[in-house]
């Protein structure tokens, strides 16, 4: 890296993160002065007061310019989604167990006196909390069902980059402006006006900007840098770029305006590499300087890095690390079904490689024709050990999304968002993380429940599969009743300027104006499920052991005096992840019927529901939720990481087997997406010859059809030094789920899990 690129990095984790209430401020004060109007034009303009307002800097060296805060790392608040968590957490956020923020004295006593009286009784958890009957508040307390996004904006979508990049701003408002003129009695066209309008405002204020830092630079070179900025941002502002360089400075500048508009996780990139591309090839061919491009790569990255997610503290512990999902995927194939891969998809890796930091979410799709050199950078990458890439597998994603209807053209350019989350860029509203399934705790509530010995373990899993279909209604109906306040309350207008179909019908996103509408559900627990019921099957209906009442009551009793008995369920028992048939068809009839049964409903949006199975880290608190399990788990102990990885520890014939029990799962059904955690030690990848290991792993990964694997490649010893010195690791980089973080960050509880996974050779 360049000192210019080291410093700017450095910056970042110069000061603790603080929470920023600007934008609450701003929204608030614009709602206050919108009452009456219609909630997407009231939304427009709230966007459009922050946008012309917000305080706005040029960093000292940067190329890239563009912020949500001031600060970088800054936690923004939206007390229009939730007030209440935030009150309570006033105090407690610089010292809560997990993603601390410092707050102001001042800053407490404006929310406490300001923002909050206003927010009470009118925020989104409020109308979505008023609509959910009590049979589904009761299945929430039963810790079956958790229901996402009550208390934040929604992200999880890809909006369409190419769509600005190719036309500019001058044609997106054009269009806008024709469409309102036309349909004046439909609020959306002038909302999406309003918001495109504020969008070239916005941008003008920082080329007015650098140009006023340049008239007073004595850095002859940074005063040319500064004047550049100035021209590229006044040209963009009206025009499509032409340059590699302000094609990804319009692209900077759409982002942090995305952020500004719903302060949401997980508006992603997408296939950066695919529609960047021409811009890249307009600067080669123009012989412009190519470390340049390099270093504006870099820039871009970091700029990734200082925009992060504030949750409640509950929140936090399912996505612990502020993980803010910008995923971007590169490679696969292109919608003709040629391979896609090009010069930038090899230096996007490069420069990640460089970089080495949580965000950009990188991302690979492979095929039967990935180019060798491709894989080679891919494997070289993933052998930095910071979990980046993931790689997730043509050969069965896009046949399972046309499963659910896509067309072939569309389901050969599918993208990731956020974690692992599988969606057509824009074109899709995916709401791909509305709610999570706790199946193992629906078989912990259905042992309890059974009043004598069934006759046999079928009857028992008749029962489990019974309550898994009660208990999905509910999650569904708590999940539309989720969507429908979304569209009502929080409208995203600009996002939908970007969403194909909006303006064609009219319709926001978060309305069902996008081609494609879906409610991603994940179904978490199948390891543990298929571990439990294996030793159940076998130790009750096989062996006659005991009876079901006596296991019942030995869970509830934890093992009490019981440690013997329990390390045999632990290790006399064959287990999920070591190619065994007996155990791996357990949980894939178990996730099938999860997933048969979830895709029968309809969203709110006219779509259908998609199932999925990946945690982020709720295998944590889902496993707080459930008491102990047939697989030897204690009372509380976390769930299996991942979403299809072996529990801790029980993968213990290897990573090879490992990948044949998890392609037991049908995961052409899984089309939200899933997730596969694997840990190699370091010495596994030595050399060429651990390179070429890695490619063929990667290989027998796409053939069996799995949709998505990830690595650690981290000694154990590494990871427990740095927990016990974490002065000396302020930039370690590891993989908790569908995402990295900085390492130091999680909590002692995420730290011991990702040391406690298995590390396997090759």
């Amino acid at each position: 890296m360049s000192k210019r690129i080291s410093e700017l990095k450095e910056q970042l984790f110069q000061k603790r993160r603080e929470i920023s209430l600007e934008r609450a401020i701003l929204y608030t004060e614009s709602w206050k002065f919108t009452e009456g109007e219609p909630t997407v034009v009231r939304r427009a303009k709230a966007l459009a007061h922050i946008l012309d307002h917000v305080n706005i800097n040029i960093e000292r060296g940067e190329l890239i310019v563009g912020g949500r805060t001031i600060q970088p790392r800054a936690g923004v608040i939206s007390p229009e989604m939730s007030p209440y968590w935030i009150l309570q957490e006033l105090d407690t956020l610089p010292t809560r167990p997990q993603d601390q923020f410092d707050i102001t004295g001042a800053d407490k006593v404006l929310f406490r006196s300001e923002l909050f009286p206003y927010w009470k009784d009118r925020s989104l958890e409020d109308r979505i909390e008023k609509k959910i009957p009590d049979h589904i508040q009761q299945t929430r307390k039963k810790k079956i069902i958790k229901l996402n996004q009550t208390d934040k904006g929604q992200g999880h979508i890809i909006p369409s980059f190419e769509k600005v990049l190719n036309d500019g701003l001058d044609c997106m408002i054009a269009e806008a402006a024709s469409k309102n003129k036309k349909d004046p009695f439909n609020p959306f066209y002038d909302a999406v006006h309003i918001s495109l309008l504020a969008t070239q405002r916005h941008i003008n204020r920082y080329a007015q900007l650098a140009s006023s830092l340049a008239a007073v630079e004595v850095d002859l070179d940074r005063r040319d840098e500064l004047l550049e900025i100035a021209r590229i941002s006044n040209k963009i502002a009206k025009e499509p770029p032409h340059s590699f360089y302000e094609a990804l400075q319009l692209f900077w500048y759409i982002n942090i305006i995305l952020q500004q508009e719903s302060n949401a996780s997980s508006i992603s990139p997408g296939r950066f590499d695919q529609y960047m591309y021409p811009f890249y090839q307009n600067t080669i061919d123009a012989k412009e300087d190519s470390l340049l491009v390099k270093e504006l790569l870099q820039n871009l990255m970091i700029k990734f890095n200082t925009i992060v997610a504030l949750r409640s503290e509950e929140s936090a512990k399912f996505f612990a690390g502020f993980p803010i999902g910008y995923n971007i995927i590169l490679g696969g194939v292109d919608q003709k079904g040629r391979d896609a891969v090009n010069e930038l998809s090899y230096l996007m890796l490069e420069t990640y490689a460089d970089i080495k930091l949580p965000q950009p979410n990188l991302g690979v799709r492979i095929h039967e024709k990935t180019p060798r050199e491709f894989l080679i950078k891919a494997s070289e990458t993933i052998r930095l050990g910071t979990g980046i890439p993931q790689v997730f597998n043509d050969e069965v994603i896009i046949p399972a999304f046309l499963n659910r209807g896509v067309a072939l053209k569309d389901a050969r350019d599918y993208a990731v968002v956020g974690c692992v989350e599988l969606s057509i860029p824009g074109k899709t509203y995916g709401l791909h993380d509305i709610a999570l399934f706790n199946l193992l705790r629906v078989m912990e509530l259905t042992l309890q429940g059974q009043a004598s010995q069934p006759d046999c373990f079928d009857s028992l899993l008749d029962a489990i599969k019974e309550n898994v279909t009660l208990y999905i209604k509910d999650m569904v109906e708590g999940s539309n009743i989720i969507d429908h306040a979304h569209g009502e309350l929080v409208p995203t207008p600009f996002l939908s300027a970007f969403i194909d179909g909006c303006m064609d019908k009219g319709l926001d996103v978060s309305q069902g104006g996008a081609i494609y509408n879906f409610s991603g559900v994940q179904g978490i627990g199948i390891a543990n499920l298929a571990d439990s019921l294996h030793v159940v099957k076998k130790l009750i209906f096989e062996d006659n052991g005991m009876n079901l009442s006596q296991l019942v009551e030995l869970l509830e009793n934890n093992y009490a005096g019981q440690e013997t008995l329990r390390q045999r369920f632990i290790h006399r028992f064959d287990k999920y992840g070591n190619d065994i048939d007996a155990v791996d068809y357990l949980g894939s009839e178990i996730l099938t019927h999860y997933c048969t049964e979830v895709e029968k409903y309809t969203n709110a949006r006219g779509g259908i529901f998609q199932p999925g199975s990946y945690t982020v880290s709720a295998h944590i608190p889902l496993g707080e939720a459930v008491g102990a399990t047939p697989d030897g788990r204690l009372a509380k102990e976390q769930l299996a990481d991942g979403g299809l990885s072996p529990m801790v520890g029980r993968d213990r014939l290897g990573p090879t087997a490992s990948l044949k029990s998890v392609s037991k799962l049908d995961h052409y059904l899984l089309s939200n997406g899933s997730l596969l955690n694997v840990k190699f030690s370091p010495s596994a990848l030595e050399g060429e010859e651990g390179i070429k290991k890695m490619i063929g792993y990667l290989q027998a990964f796409m053939r069996l059809k799995l949709q998505h694997i990830q690595f650690n490649v981290i000694s154990v010893e590494l990871l427990k030094d740095a927990q016990k010195n974490p002065d000396k690791y302020k930039n370690l980089v590891v993989r908790v789920a569908g995402y990295s973080a900085i390492f130091i960050e999680l909590n002692k509880a995420i730290q011991d899990d990702i040391i406690n996974r298995r590390e396997h050779t090759l």
